[in-house]
């Protein structure tokens, strides 16, 4: 059996240029690409899009991962994502406090930072943080690895 790799995340988002100024611009991801999807995309199908809604679509890398967020913008009014949040992405972010200073100063919601204990020991810093369309991204970075 072969193993299996995981390709990338996606969001809905209402405002494409929106997201980005925040995944982009704050967070530091870099756009790959943007498109207009076409009339027949899979992604009417499967997130159950009214097929009269324009949808784009912009990939998302980081140095060390290509492709590995997406961002489908959906036009027209979308229902906020209901509560509990169902889903959300998880960032190692090293510029954990400049991240944060910048969230607040475009309005987004942060979260109280929580004390980070990993499964093997190691600690560090993480905090929530949700984005203009109400999709959560936690964002962490280690500060100290135990002893070996």
């Amino acid at each position: 059996m072969s193993t299996p790799r995981f390709q990338r995340g996606n969001f809905l988002v209402s405002d494409l240029d929106r997201a980005l100024s925040f995944y982009v611009d704050i967070l530091g991801f870099e756009l790959t690409f943007s498109k207009d999807s076409e009339p027949d995309s899979y992604s009417y199908d499967v997130f159950e899009i009214p097929k009269d809604r324009k949808l784009r679509f912009a990939v998302l890398s980081s140095p060390t991962q290509p492709r590995v967020m997406a961002l489908t913008e959906v036009s027209g009014e979308n229902d906020a994502p209901a509560l509990p949040r169902r889903s959300a992405i998880v960032v190692e972010i090293p510029e954990i406090d400049e991240v944060v200073e910048k969230c607040a100063a475009a309005g987004l919601k942060v979260y109280a930072e929580d004390h980070l204990i990993t499964q093997d020991g190691r600690e560090g810093r993480e905090i929530g943080i949700v984005d203009y369309d109400g999709n959560l991204v936690v964002i962490y970075y280690i500060t100290s690895h135990p002893e070996k």
